[in-house]
C-alpha cells in the first residue's frame, strides 16, 4: 500500500490494513511483513518473533478500534477484530508499560543514565507506537483525526487542511467519480 509518509506513526500503523478493488489487505499478515513495516517506518530493524507479530496486530487493532471511537466511525469494514472498547484500551495501556524507564546507575566510578529496557527492540518500538497513539487519541490532535469515507476505504487521516476530506488524492478522485456516477444514474 504505502506508508502515508505525511501521517503520524499511529495512522501509518492503522494503515497496515487497507483495501483496494481486490479486497481487504493486511501488511502485518506475517513476521516478514511486520519487519518490513518497522524498517520502513524507521522504528526497528531487528527480526520479530511470532509473539511480537501478535502484539503488533493487537496494538494495530486496538488503535483502529479507538480511532473509530474518536471519529464516530461506523464503517463496518473499518472495525478491527478488537470490537470491545475496554479490550482496546487494555491492550494499548498494557503495551505502553513496556517502555524503558530511565534509571540512574553507578558505572565505572561515575553516575550514568541507563534504562530498564528488558524488552526486545521490537517490543520497545511497539511500546513507543502505543505511547504516540495515546498522545494522538487522548490529546488535542484527536479533534483532527478523521475516517476516510471514500467508497471502499478503511483508512484514517489527520485533517491538516480545512478542505481535506479524504486520506489521499486517489480516494478523493474515487469519491468524486462515485458522486458523478450516482448523479448521472439518477437523472436517467
Amino acid at each position: 500500500m504505502g506508508m502515508l509518509p505525511d501521517e503520524v506513526a499511529p495512522i501509518r500503523l492503522m494503515a497496515t490494513v487497507w483495501a483496494d478493488t481486490s479486497g481487504l489487505h493486511d501488511d502485518l499478515a506475517s513476521r516478514e511483513g511486520l519487519d518490513a513495516w518497522l524498517s520502513e517506518a524507521g522504528v526497528g530493524s531487528e527480526p520479530s518473533s511470532a509473539a511480537e507479530l501478535a502484539l503488533a496486530r493487537r496494538l494495530r487493532d486496538a488503535v483502529r478500534r479507538l480511532a473509530a471511537q474518536v471519529t464516530g466511525d461506523e464503517r463496518q469494514t473499518a472495525h478491527s477484530p478488537t470490537r470491545e472498547l475496554a479490550a482496546a484500551l487494555g491492550d494499548l495501556n498494557d503495551l505502553v508499560a513496556h517502555l524503558p524507564v530511565p534509571q540512574l546507575a553507578f558505572v565505572d566510578g561515575a553516575l550514568r543514565e541507563t534504562s530498564s529496557a528488558d524488552s526486545s527492540a521490537v517490543v520497545t518500538a511497539l511500546a513507543r507506537l502505543a505511547r504516540e497513539s495515546i498522545a494522538l487519541l487522548g490529546g488535542p490532535d484527536a479533534a483532527k483525526l478523521r475516517a476516510c469515507y471514500a467508497p471502499g476505504c478503511v483508512l484514517y487521516f489527520m485533517k491538516t487542511h480545512p478542505r481535506r476530506e479524504w486520506c489521499s488524492v486517489t480516494c478523493g478522485n474515487r469519491a468524486r467519480a462515485a458522486r458523478h456516477y450516482e448523479k448521472v444514474r439518477s437523472t436517467r
